[in-house]
């Protein structure tokens, strides 16, 4: 099946076969390789990409279902060279460790922050609920969502 959809900003037109998911064509097809295969069910997180603004599992996803929409990943959400608030908390509050987790909570830190510009602590573990780390402890990661919050705020001043 032929499929037309924006990744990144960018217009992709491509064939999938009509069961092949979204982060295969995403790390495969497109070499977009931030997004991360990790459990393969729906169970960590780590293939949180953005459709039309939502968070979806891209592991859940068929590619066939983005036909005509927008997908954004971890490599859409910089600009340029410079990092979004999100990263840079992320890099200054250390809640970065083997990494692979990241992306996905960098995609859900993301979106939180567009809907709710300073959530509280329980929000942000309220968002993060199905994002899995096995490394940090989630202490710095939300610490990092907070300053991201405070960084954005203070950017619009």
């Amino acid at each position: 099946m032929k499929i037309t959809f924006k990744v990144n900003g960018e217009p992709v037109t491509m064939d999938v076969k009509p069961n092949e998911l979204l982060i295969n064509v995403l790390r495969d097809k497109l070499k977009l390789t931030g997004t991360k295969y990790v459990c393969g069910i729906g169970e960590c997180g780590a293939c949180t990409v953005l459709l039309d603004g939502e968070p979806i599992l891209s592991c859940l996803t068929l590619a066939v279902d983005v036909n005509g929409r927008e997908v954004t990943t971890i490599e859409g959400i910089s600009k340029g060279d410079e990092l979004s608030e999100v990263q840079e908390a992320f890099v200054e509050e250390g809640a970065i460790q083997c990494g692979y987790c990241i992306p996905g909570f960098i995609i859900m830190g993301e979106y939180l922050l567009r809907i709710k510009q300073k959530p509280t602590e329980d929000e942000i573990k309220e968002y993060l609920r199905g994002n899995l780390c096995r490394c940090t402890g989630y202490v710095n990661i939300i610490k990092a969502i907070k300053k991201a919050s405070e960084l954005k705020i203070s950017k619009t001043k």
